[in-house]
């Protein structure tokens, strides 16, 4: 799938070797199964190209004011040099909404991302994908018209109307504005329990949309629930492969959806990290699996990880469950801590490291020639539906 010579550039962290996927995860391959794959109309400057620092510093001081640049924490530490504001996915789209008197909206993230702050930001302003092929293989695991026929499996088993769907920030504005048409919420990995409180408050079960590992996390973990309490349904099997008693008997009616990158991590890496640096402190994200969160010492959203280790001791040593560029700018922002990646082999998110600082400094200096490219742009019925699905997470207690 990946041609994998000349690894001699990808700049890794000790201990971490490149694989056969190493340049796919890099954003230099293809994975047919998460990417869109649009081709820029025009040309990109070569990522050989010795002034593209220079070139996308200048096109940024050209637009002034007049363009606003989001940089999720996942990427690239070239690009991310740029960004007026870094965090994660539903900060950034509240920075844009925030931003008014900015026409231009350059959106260093994913798809669905770039989708929220459309749908958060005023209709004078243009939200901007650098490359349109950054998408989310955990996002596009959930399509519309598998949705609506998951909603048909559970009226037909008779719980549908006591069922209340809670949607991932990491989804399509289809299935955000799915969640809103049926009384739903979105929420994020800090807010996640906070939502499914809200949803058991106006349900029985919950339909928790794209990714198991949250929802599961949530439940068990944090509000008491048990595995047992907990079925899954799979789009690709017959009625989701689960009968109609269990969907009856479930609490948690989990997607069969899972992020690429935290999906990786397994028992044996915390098992491993351990027997290579006594007393560590494993730390990971809730949408790694079960079995994984259960083993670390902590677990939370990616600003929660930052803040804990800026708040770390010093001298203290960390293991952390999340995308690797995010660690490895960690680990250079705390020189006194022991900070590595808790799994062996290269685990960059493959479809955020498409924005790349040739695609950057394409779209700057499109808008400094008075051209919008890739425009991202929800449609006003998904809009409206999507934005009263967010609206309901801004107003939870």
């Amino acid at each position: 799938m990946c041609d994998v010579t000349a690894t001699n550039d990808l700049d890794l962290p000790p201990g971490v070797e490149a694989t056969p996927l190493a340049l796919l995860l890099l954003g230099r391959g293809s994975d047919p199964y998460s990417e869109r794959g649009v081709e820029c109309p025009g040309d990109l400057p070569s990522p050989a190209d010795p002034t593209l620092v220079a070139r996308a510093r200048a096109a940024k001081e050209k637009l002034g004011d007049s363009v606003f640049i989001l940089g999720h924490h996942y990427q690239r530490d070239e690009v991310i040099q740029f960004a007026d504001v870094t965090g994660d996915s539903f900060k950034l789209a509240r920075e844009a909404a925030a931003r008014p008197d900015a026409p231009y909206i350059v959106f260093c993230g994913v798809h669905f991302m770039a989708e929220s702050a459309d749908i958060l930001t005023a209709d004078h302003q243009q939200v901007i994908l650098p490359d349109l092929a950054a998408g989310c293989s955990m996002a596009d695991m959930a399509t519309y018209d598998q949705v609506e026929e998951c909603w048909d499996v559970l009226a037909d088993a008779g719980v549908a109307d006591v069922t209340v769907p809670v949607s991932y920030m990491n989804s399509s504005a289809d299935i955000k504005a799915f969640t809103g048409r049926h009384n739903g919420t979105i929420c994020t990995s800090s807010n996640a329990k906070r939502a499914l409180e809200w949803a058991f408050e106006q349900g029985e079960k919950v339909l928790f949309m794209p990714d198991q590992h949250l929802g599961r996390n949530t439940a068990v973990l944090e509000m008491g629930f048990s595995l047992d309490d907990c079925v899954v349904y799979n789009p690709h099997k017959p009625n989701g492969g689960v009968t109609a008693e269990q969907l009856r008997a479930a609490k948690m009616i989990l997607w069969r959806g899972h992020c690429s990158v935290h999906g990786r991590f397994d028992l044996a890496s915390v098992e491993d990290v351990r027997n290579r640096i006594p007393g560590v402190n494993v730390l990971v994200h809730p949408e790694c699996r079960h079995e994984v969160v259960t083993a670390a010492d902590y677990v939370g959203s990616t600003e929660y990880i930052i803040k804990a280790l800026d708040a770390a001791e010093p001298g203290s040593a960390w293991a952390i469950g999340t995308e690797l560029n995010l660690v490895r700018r960690l680990a250079k922002a705390h020189p006194d801590k022991q900070i590595v990646f808790l799994d062996k082999t290269v685990c960059f998110c493959s479809t955020m490291n498409r924005i790349d600082l040739p695609h950057l400094v394409w779209a700057l200096e499109s808008l400094v020639d008075g051209t919008v490219v890739n425009r991202i742009q929800v449609d006003a019925d998904t809009e409206k539906y999507a934005k009263q699905a967010l609206d309901q997470m801004l107003a939870l207690p």
